[in-house]
């Protein structure tokens, strides 16, 4: 965090304005659905279950090393960890406490760990199928939409199919019968170890690690993560076991050799689209733990 880059006041608040604008298209359904009461079952996994609120995604920040020139920088003092110094506001290397470095110590085990491991596209995403088999209808994750196959016809599917889910964060929200059926038991401890970069959830989870950084991540990478774990939340719900086709998401049939093969083809697409986006957060991590005090 020594060198400093600075960006002219209208260079970074023409950036600010452009990911304001492309976070809203996300942010404001989400607020308005909020506000009427409404829930979504693809959406609203991506600030639920994602812990960063709307606000701090529409939030712009330069990332370390960054001095904003001019005036109107002077409003970013008023957030957590920048200072003024004689280039413009920048955030100050000393608020990248010991709780921040040992966060990415991890996500750069984690991530580099993924990126030497060739993709597994034989899941077929089957961990939302387990985590509704033999569950009471009324126990269901997502009650508002009915199964397509009905109960019967999901826990069918389960039983007929290998189960092959390495990711814990999945795993965890299997059922109890469902969990024996899983191929592997993975845990918190393991995640180094079984994270594989054909998985839909560790992609997914490029926009969790990224935002765990905040405010020493660009927001730029924040939403490049962000957004392809939008649509890798669409593949991974269209090929669940619930019927969204009225809220335009048709299904991709998980239970037959066609559906699988496409499951297979999207995943190995996002398998390839997120490895760029893996490899930009390992060289920040690297630089932000080669900086650290």
């Amino acid at each position: 965090m020594t060198s400093v880059e600075v960006l002219a006041e209208p260079d970074w608040l023409a950036r600010e304005a452009a990911h304001a604008e492309r976070t809203r298209r996300w942010t404001g359904p989400h607020q308005e659905r909020r506000s009427r009461g409404e829930k979504h079952p693809v959406l609203d996994f991506l600030f639920t279950y994602y812990s960063y609120r709307p606000s701090h995604l529409e939030r712009w920040q330069p990332g370390p090393g960054v001095a904003l020139a001019g005036p109107a920088a002077r409003r970013f003092l008023d957030r957590k960890g920048y200072v003024s110094t004689g280039d413009g506001v920048l955030l100050d290397p000393a608020a990248f406490t010991e709780g921040k470095a040992r966060t990415a110590e991890f996500v750069l085990a984690l991530l580099t760990a993924t990126a030497s491991r060739a993709p597994r596209l034989s899941c077929f995403g089957l961990h939302e199928w387990a985590m509704v088999y033999r569950e009471p209808a009324g126990s269901v994750r997502h009650n508002q939409v009915p199964l397509r196959l009905g109960s019967a016809g999901t826990d069918a599917v389960v039983e007929a199919l290998d189960v092959r889910c390495g990711h814990f964060d999945a795993f965890r929200f299997f059922t109890a019968d469902a969990r024996p059926r899983n191929e592997l038991t993975p845990s918190r401890e393991t995640q180094v170890a079984l994270e594989q970069p054909g998985c839909l959830h560790a992609n997914m989870d490029l926009f969790k690690w990224a935002y765990k950084l905040d405010p020493f991540v660009p927001a730029e990478l924040v939403a490049d993560c962000f957004e392809l774990a939008v649509e890798i939340r669409t593949l991974d719900m269209r090929a669940s076991p619930y019927d969204l086709a009225g809220l335009g998401y048709p299904p991709v049939r998980i239970e037959t050799a066609e559906g699988r093969a496409e499951y297979a083809r999207a995943q190995g697409g996002f398998a390839r689209r997120a490895a760029p986006l893996r490899a930009r957060l390992i060289a920040h991590c690297h630089r932000l733990v080669r900086a650290a005090p």
